[in-house]
């Protein structure tokens, strides 16, 4: 509808869980796939997506720092961050 405007929230993305960032990320993307938006509206939408989007990177981001790999090392079990590469024979090949 012409006189029709949509409101976006103005909660910002850090105030906001992984979950529901997610949701109205994809909430805004439904809306600017409908092409019905004023072009102010469909700025509005698509910068919020974008801050969206990086919120929910970073917070992903933080969630692989927090992931441990349990390996077994000379016998024993050891924990480590995910990414952090497994010792090879002690040796450096650089």
């Amino acid at each position: 509808c012409p006189g029709r405007r949509l409101r976006f929230p103005t909660m910002t993305a850090e105030e906001l869980p992984f979950e529901e960032a997610l949701a109205r990320l994809e909430s805004l993307v439904d809306r600017l796939e409908d092409g019905e938006l004023a072009l102010e509206e469909a700025l509005a939408a698509f910068e919020q997506g974008v801050h969206l989007t990086r919120q929910c990177a970073a917070q992903l981001e933080q969630a692989e720092r927090r992931i441990d790999e349990l390996v077994e090392e000379g016998g024993e079990w050891l924990r480590r961050p995910l990414d952090e590469p497994a010792a090879e024979n002690g040796t450096d090949e650089s």
